[in-house]
């Protein structure tokens, strides 16, 4: 089982031995702690629960104060082991060893929040033309429906409007282990990690 969190750092360039120049993202991990196994006998399914970086204790409930063993951690993950029995012990300790150079990823976090978006930046729309008197529908969204239209007198579910945009869950699949460097408790991964600096990020390997 390889899973940890951290938090996204500045990017960088990383040049290997071989003259190759990759943008990186440089995440900083503080020990995680295991806080909880869940078994298929106890809860229902198997997974491992770890804690992560620590916070003032008045911050802190006293449910997960005691949860973790009298440490006020600030969040919690669980790993999904899919039947599989855990290979780490309740109260264990994780860091960046648990990963090597060329280590395949996947990375999780919640993407940066953009506030309110029309349709053009939200999703690609081109627009209205630019000419013949147009005045005020460049950025239009255009028909939405109704007035019985494929829809039958509404607007369909999923139709794509202005809204909220950003703040989501995203995952990015396949990023590459470039650097471990256990002495400062960073992970170097090649490419681009959604969300803000100093966001919770989900390292699964």
């Amino acid at each position: 089982m390889k899973f940890i969190l951290g938090t996204k750092g500045p990017m960088t360039t990383v040049f290997t031995d071989d003259g190759r120049a990759y943008a990186a993202t440089v995440i900083t991990v503080k020990p995680n702690v295991v806080t909880q196994i869940k078994t298929q006998e106890k809860e229902g399914y198997s997974a491992v629960q770890i804690g992560a970086v620590e916070t003032k204790e008045k911050r802190v409930n006293k449910a997960q104060l005691g949860h973790a063993k009298g440490k006020a951690l600030k969040h919690f993950r669980e790993l999904n082991l899919k039947g599989a029995a855990a290979d780490v012990e309740l109260g264990a300790a994780l860091d960046v060893s648990l990963f090597a150079v060329g280590d395949k990823v996947e990375v999780s976090a919640t993407s940066k929040g953009k506030g309110f978006a029309g349709v053009v930046k939200r999703h690609g729309f081109h627009g209205g033309p630019r000419s013949h008197g147009q005045k005020h529908s460049e950025r239009a969204p255009g028909s939405i429906g109704g007035s019985g239209g494929r829809a039958g007198g509404r607007v369909a579910k999923g139709m794509r409007m202005a809204g909220r945009m950003g703040s989501d869950r995203v995952t990015v699949r396949n990023l590459s282990v470039l650097q471990v460097l256990p002495e400062t408790g960073e992970l170097v991964l090649s490419g681009a990690v959604p969300g803000v600096r100093g966001g919770l990020v989900e390292i699964r390997g």
